[in-house]
């Protein structure tokens, strides 16, 4: 049992890297974070490139449950920037939080509300990542290299995958950071 987190940023090589880590075992849960969405044919693309890449003998997961987390053998978790963005739809955030900060309607409830939910939800998979037996490799935006985002929506989605990211490092046994395709472990 080892879990390994591997950061980048996009197109850096980083899920092509974590496959590789997953070499030796002939039978990995594929844990996909984020489904095609209908009309949208470059997303479709970037998965079926994916999907392509893996070996016959992985079995993929769509889901963003973290219990999926917490299973036997290998798991390969791409990515945590997909899960993260499903878990703010998931508690309402992109509904409750507007660019000027005031509340809306959405979602069933305010902001802070949908705050505490995130806040749950990411609680729950920073705790299935430490609590799970098998042998997890988790890929992830290293997003703090970038441009400040100019609304509060996707700020607060920069400094909820930042610290999701700060979290599952701190419990991981290594660290890799991936940059042209080149792995540099930091960790």
């Amino acid at each position: 049992m080892s879990r390994i987190l591997v950061l980048g940023g996009s197109r850096s090589g980083k899920s092509a890297y974590a496959e590789q880590l997953l070499d030796s075992w002939l039978e990995v849960t594929y844990l996909a974070t984020s489904p095609v969405v209908d009309g949208d044919a470059e997303w479709a693309a970037r998965v079926a490139a994916h999907r392509a890449r893996r070996p016959v003998s992985w079995t993929t997961i769509e889901s963003t449950a973290p219990s999926e987390l917490v299973r036997p053998g290998a798991v390969l978790v791409d990515s945590v920037t997909t899960w993260v963005a499903a878990l703010m739809d998931e508690a309402g955030v992109w509904d409750a939080v507007d660019d000027g900060g005031a509340h809306a309607a959405g979602a069933g409830g305010d902001a802070e509300a949908a705050l505490a939910r995130l806040a749950d939800r990411c609680d729950a998979l920073v705790t299935n990542w430490v609590m799970s037996p098998a042998h997890v490799v988790a890929v992830s935006d290293e997003v703090g290299l970038g441009v400040v985002p100019e609304t509060r929506a996707g700020r607060l989605f920069r400094d909820t995958l930042g610290t999701v990211n700060q979290r599952l490092a701190a419990t991981a046994d290594e660290v890799w950071f991936v940059v042209a395709g080149l792995p540099q472990r930091l960790r």
